[in-house]
């Protein structure tokens, strides 16, 4: 069960890393909106990118928002998969 559970957390990580990705490539080649593919990819990534976007200084244009979220991403899913990891070793507090 818990193994499931660790897929899970990294198939998560990996489809939110990769939806990231698309969205920085659509930024440099296609403008927002405008199609069904390049809608969905803005609506999984903005709560993400959009709250951060907002804590960063403005730096010439530059959106380093998806940088900051990946390495985000990274460090929770290690996290969760090392607290799963524990949990499937016997518990936490044993």
């Amino acid at each position: 069960m818990l193994d499931a559970l660790i897929d899970l957390v990294r198939i998560a990580g990996a489809l939110l890393t990769l939806l990231i990705f698309v969205r920085v490539i659509l930024s440099w080649v296609q403008p927002a909106g405008g199609n069904r593919p390049t809608d969905l990819v803005y609506r999984f990534t903005e709560p993400l990118l959009g709250p951060v976007r907002g804590l960063l200084p403005a730096m010439g244009g530059m959106d380093f928002s998806p940088i900051i979220v990946l390495f985000g991403i990274q460090i929770v899913e290690r996290l969760l998969v090392q607290l799963l990891l524990g949990l499937a070793r016997g518990g936490v507090g044993n």
